[in-house]
């Protein structure tokens, strides 16, 4: 099964919510870890994977698939989704 740039992108936006429901739920056990480890954990899980995804968004975009909506969908909430978390560790204590 190959899937288009924008559907992965959209994969990718779940993919992102995923992890912040995951890190959401195990906060408790993420406590002993020092700000600077937390930060990189959040950065690599949630604003990675956001990046990633309007890279696809945006290829789709370039190539013109046949659900082009898709990926303009992907790239928005990748984006918003991305620049969110990232003033939020940038903004943390």
């Amino acid at each position: 099964m190959k899937l288009a740039l924008g559907a992965k992108s959209m994969l990718l936006f779940g993919l992102s919510i995923l992890f912040l429901v995951l890190i959401t739920l195990f906060e408790t056990n993420l406590s002993g870890l020092s700000d600077t480890s937390e930060r990189l954990l959040s950065l690599l899980l949630l604003v990675v994977p956001g990046i990633v995804g309007v890279v696809l968004g945006v290829l789709g975009i370039v190539r013109k698939e046949q659900r082009v909506w898709i990926a303009y969908l992907g790239s928005l909430l990748n984006a918003l989704f991305a620049l969110f978390q990232l003033f939020v560790i940038s903004f943390a204590g």
